[in-house]
């Protein structure tokens, strides 16, 4: 139906819209929060001066992120001499395009109702008719296997940009990067696995809806509360899947220029380095849909608070819909935030610390995380 259609342009505009503004937003954040926590001011030095005027506009050192995207735009798109064409081409693409095929499968509000929410306008609202959509690009029943699908063709681009460049520092940060983020993918998938034996389903939605309730009484029904020691696991190896400090050993700048992209420039570069940052978002996202609710406020649903002892508050459904998008983004916004403080905060492991802390250390956890789960789960079932 022409509808659906139209709901599905919408949702995809919406979710390029946060991403793209959530990469730009992001490389500001590290620059003044690393500040921050250094006792500086920090990015301050980007500025817009006012035509015929002394009044320099710097607005918190917002314009960096503009210069920064000037600059890369505007540079010599310089190639190596020795290189493989189309693997050297498409290799940025492949790392960025899937960080943002993640987000088609997490559901980032309840159920949209387009004739309520354009009741003033008659002729609209009658031709969504009685139709209701959630809020999610695709609703897929198996989308937790599809992120970890779309996350695995990052490592594939990453090892194509090294290869392809014919540098022997770009393919020795390449295979630093492949075995560091197959390692800490199979973590990531471990952690997860405990949340599918107490949900039962690998439908993202289906998932966040099971973590509206409460729990005692008084503490939300969220994944975290379930799950409190696989949450830090999965915080843990979704940062070192993304190779952020301290686990940037495919990048470090002090040992490998810039590793598996050592021989990129201009736009070509950029897209390596905005993709990192949209992982942040997407990161911020999937530990949000899976461990801390989701949209879900405590006591909010789609008509509007059922508060303890029978109290309804009524809302209107574009009332609804704001808070659950709200709530969505200032979530993903808080941890995207504690991400880049724990960038700011740790010093950076040896690469065969890397390995070690994954193999030896992180899946033992997460296998005895979801031995526990399990014998649980099967307990409270019997």
């Amino acid at each position: 139906m022409i509808q659906d259609l139209v709901i599905a342009i919408v949702y995809i505009g919406y979710a390029l819209t946060v991403l793209l503004l959530f990469g730009t937003v992001l490389t500001w954040v590290e620059r003044k929060q690393a500040a921050v926590m250094s006792d500086r001011i920090g990015a301050n030095r980007a500025y817009v001066r006012i035509p015929f005027t002394q009044v320099k506009l710097v607005w918190w050192g917002l314009f960096h992120g503009m210069a920064d995207g000037l600059k890369m735009l505007l540079k010599e798109d310089w190639k190596p001499a020795a290189y493989d064409r189309l693997a050297y081409m498409i290799a940025p693409w492949v790392v960025f395009t899937p960080v943002l095929l993640v987000f088609g499968v997490i559901p980032f509000g309840g159920t949209l109702d387009p004739g309520k929410l354009l009741s003033a306008l008659p002729a609209v609202a009658d031709w969504f008719g009685e139709r209701s959509y959630p809020m999610q690009i695709a609703r897929l029943d198996a989308g937790l296997l599809i992120v970890f699908a779309f996350g695995g063709l990052s490592v594939i681009g990453a090892m194509l940009a090294g290869w392809s460049s014919s540098n022997k520092f770009s393919m020795l940060g390449a295979l630093r990067a492949g075995a560091q983020m197959i390692s800490y993918e199979l973590v990531m998938g471990l952690t997860v696995l405990g949340l599918i034996l107490i949900y039962g389903t690998l439908d993202l939605n289906a998932m966040v809806q099971q973590q509206s309730g409460l729990v005692l009484g008084f503490l939300p029904a969220w994944g975290i509360v379930y799950q409190p020691f696989a949450a830090t696991l999965f915080l843990t190896a979704a940062i070192a899947e993304n190779k952020r400090i301290p686990f940037d050993l495919p990048e470090a700048e002090s040992e490998l220029i810039a590793g598996f992209y050592t021989e990129y420039s201009a736009m070509k570069m950029g897209l390596f380095m905005f993709a990192e940052f949209i992982e942040i978002a997407i990161i911020g996202a999937l530990f949000t849909t899976l461990f801390l609710g989701g949209y879900n406020l405590p006591f909010l649903n789609d008509s509007g608070f059922a508060l303890p002892g029978g109290h309804v508050v009524p809302l209107a459904h574009g009332t609804v819909v704001v808070l659950q998008l709200s709530t969505f983004l200032v979530k993903v916004l808080a941890m995207s935030s504690f991400q880049i403080l724990i960038r700011w905060t740790l010093p950076r492991f040896r690469f065969d610390q890397v390995l070690m802390f994954a193999w030896k250390f992180m899946l033992p956890l997460c296998l005895a995380n979801l031995v526990v789960t399990a014998v649980v789960v099967f307990l409270l079932q019997r």
